[in-house]
């Protein structure tokens, strides 16, 4: 890849793959705890999980230093690290190990005319917060993800992804997309129902703001 394309090109892009980037490792470690197959059909590594694992550290290492540097059109060490992490690791590590409820929220969020602006990435992270409320994960990685992706400018609650008015009807909609049959959410390792989803939408936007 042509890191001097990638600098001068606007740093919106470079963090909208971040965002997508970083679900993959909280969507590998929930296919690994529930032993669903992986993209390819197959079972997840070891290997794949720790790329997976890198990933997410590659991320919160270098995702503020390179959306500096992009935004000043130069590419940097931090900026090679993150191209490699929205590419490579994050391709090998979902593909290797596969896709859970941030990209079936994605897909949820679609319903959404209100976020058709938005790039992929940016709806994937929010979709990362859903998911890691559906785990009741520790507080401290909850807010170790609030943090990252405030710092690089990724949105945390739905009114940054262009949602003004909370509406539970438009969210329902949502949930049941985001969980009708042979969505990724089912990759989960406990079964999720549109109800939860709707709840974990409703406290992952309140913990963004």
């Amino acid at each position: 890849m042509d890191t001097g394309v990638i600098s001068a090109a606007p740093v919106r892009l470079l963090v909208a793959g971040m965002g997508d980037a970083l679900s993959t490792w909280f969507e590998a470690r929930a296919n690994q705890a529930s032993g669903k197959a992986t993209m390819a059909g197959g079972a997840s590594t070891l290997a794949a999980l720790a790329i997976a694992r890198l990933c997410y550290t590659t991320l919160l290492e270098d995702g503020y230093k390179a959306k500096v540097a992009v935004e000043q059109g130069v590419s940097t060490k931090a900026v090679e690290n993150i191209i490699e992490a929205n590419t490579y690791l994050s391709g090998i590590g979902f593909e290797s190990s596969g896709l859970a409820a941030a990209h079936a929220i994605h897909n949820g969020m679609t319903q959404l005319e209100e976020c058709h602006h938005c790039y992929h990435g940016e709806k994937v992270a929010f979709g990362v917060l859903v998911q890691l409320v559906l785990e009741n994960a520790p507080q401290e990685e909850i807010e170790t993800v609030l943090n990252f992706c405030h710092s690089v400018g990724l949105p945390t609650n739905l009114h940054m992804l262009g949602v003004k008015e909370i509406n539970k009807d438009k969210l329902r909609a949502v949930a049941e997309a985001a969980t009708a049959e042979g969505e990724t959410i089912h990759n989960m390792p406990f079964v999720v129902t549109a109800q939860d989803v709707l709840c974990a939408i409703l406290t992952a936007h309140h913990l963004g703001l």
